[in-house]
């Protein structure tokens, strides 16, 4: 899976091998890596799913919750990489975690009903989440 999600950013040869040992080195599945997906546990798969995201440099980054999986070691790991490359990238992450929201954005677009709204002021967004506001 990683090899194919490789070869659809368009990557070849040496720098392919080099993003599935990213994945693979990421990941900490050892023996397993090369295993069938349908075989792993939803945290295997979600560590795969994470290292990939993380595999290649995007300008934006979408995503779903937080993505930090697994036990705490490996979450500190996925959240110094995740720092990293924000530093570098814009995210556009979905998640009801308010102590999330409060961390990592620096804007809210909240949709109610269909209807978008924009929050320059976190605090605020989060206020009418919670019906506060």
């Amino acid at each position: 899976n990683a090899k194919f999600v490789a070869r659809v950013y368009g990557y070849k040869g040496q720098e392919l091998q080099e993003k599935v040992k990213f994945v693979e080195d990421f990941a900490e599945l050892g023996k397993f890596f090369d295993e069938p997906m349908k075989t792993y546990s939803s945290g295997m798969s979600a560590r795969i799913a994470f290292g990939l995201s993380m595999a290649f440099d995007f300008d934006y980054y979408l995503i779903d919750e937080s993505g930090a999986v697994g036990d705490p070691a490996f979450r500190e790991k996925s959240v110094k990489l995740y720092r990293e490359r924000l530093s570098k990238s814009k995210v556009i992450m979905v998640s009801h975690n308010v102590a999330e929201i409060k961390e990592w954005c620096d804007k809210i677009i909240y949709m109610k009903n269909g209807q978008i709204t924009v929050y320059d002021d976190v605090d605020e967004g989060i206020a009418v989440y919670q019906g506060k506001a």
